[in-house]
């Protein structure tokens, strides 16, 4: 009897784990819109989109990527309407589980030269208008917060080549991002603006790191394993490499 009821404990076991991690439905992974080099989103690659995808497949998911602007994936997440959201965590409001950190972005901010701003702090940033990422103000810490809410020429764009743009038709003071998405867009504009102006780099924020949020704890766990796998073998150190170019 003891053996039977042993079993049958181990089966239900094992049978949990496999509903887990080989699910028969695809995981649907939001991703944000077009932002190269991370994600290439008409070509479905890039550093994040490869090294997210590859965890989620290490760890025995099918993967359906949804692309959408980084508040849209947060209201989508929120209603179930997709199981996990990238480039987010903990510092994040969302009620989620947060898997361990899979990249790191660095992010600036940067001004035409000719405007000789003096920006030392980021509370400096308040005294001009500046053009950011959605959800920054969330990402990136409580000092950028409390700018961007007192700020009145503070505004977050969907589309994140809209803040080249404005930048160098002088339409913004101030633009905020990761340096190697603001350097891939532009060869975007290049044919709308003039990208040679000098620029002035202000080296304001500490490199962010993004977890991956999912809604079910299980699927978070075996994501971790995942990602953890993919680090070991060597695979993350190569999908990086076939990036750096960028």
């Amino acid at each position: 009897m003891r053996i039977t009821v042993r079993l049958s404990m181990l089966l239900i076991a094992g049978w949990s784990s496999t509903a887990i991690a080989g699910e028969s439905q695809p995981l649907r992974i939001g991703f944000g819109t077009n932002k190269p080099p991370y994600v290439f989103e008409n070509e479905k690659r890039g550093l994040e989109y490869d090294i997210v995808v590859e965890s989620a497949r290490r760890a025995g998911f099918e993967v359906q990527a949804v692309f959408a602007p980084l508040e849209r994936l947060r209201h989508m997440f929120a209603a179930h309407e997709v199981d996990a959201i990238t480039t987010t965590g903990p510092q994040s409001s969302d009620v989620a589980c947060y898997t361990a950190p899979y990249i790191e972005y660095h992010n600036v901010a940067m001004a035409l030269a000719s405007h000789h701003f003096d920006i030392r702090t980021i509370d400096d940033l308040g005294r001009y208008s500046v053009s950011s990422f959605q959800r920054s103000r969330e990402l990136l810490g409580d000092e950028y917060r409390r700018m961007a809410e007192a700020n009145s020429h503070y505004r977050e764009e969907a589309n994140q080549v809209t803040r080249n743009l404005l930048l160098f038709s002088g339409r913004i003071d101030v633009i905020v991002g990761d340096t190697r998405i603001l350097a891939y867009f532009n060869r975007s504009v290049a044919s709308q603006v003039d990208v040679t102006q000098p620029i002035t780099t202000y080296e304001l924020f500490q490199p962010v790191l993004y977890s991956v949020a999912f809604a079910d704890s299980g699927r978070c766990a075996a994501f971790d394993r995942g990602l953890a796998e993919l680090r070991k073998s060597g695979g993350y150190a190569r999908i990086e490499q076939s990036y750096r170019d960028y």
